[in-house]
């Protein structure tokens, strides 16, 4: 099993800034489960469609989602380099891991 790659304080302080939204970590919440389309996301959240597009590209900007094509929707899911596949319901940081369980 290899380690998991250590990342800079700066770089942690800032991954733990971006996740320091109640609205980001909703949005991270719901796609640990499963990938979503923005419409399902925001049927859950009820926000502003703007508000939540602004939130999606602070979370893909900073690696923890990925938004891909769908027909005329966009797919967003949990980026690969931030999931565990060891701690289940869990975001890895590279420097902690952030537990939903």
């Amino acid at each position: 099993m290899s380690s998991p790659l250590l990342i800079s304080q700066a770089e942690c302080s800032r991954k733990l800034k971006t996740l320091a939204d109640s609205t980001r970590l909703a949005v991270l919440q719901l796609l640990i489960e499963q990938p979503l389309h923005v419409g399902e996301i925001n049927a859950v959240l009820g926000l502003d469609q703007s508000l939540l597009s602004h939130h999606l590209k602070v979370l893909r900007e900073e690696g923890f989602v990925v938004a891909t094509r769908d027909g005329k929707a966009v797919l967003y899911h949990l980026a690969t380099a931030v999931r565990s596949p060891t701690a289940g319901k869990a975001i890895d940081l590279g420097c902690c891991l952030l537990s939903f369980e």
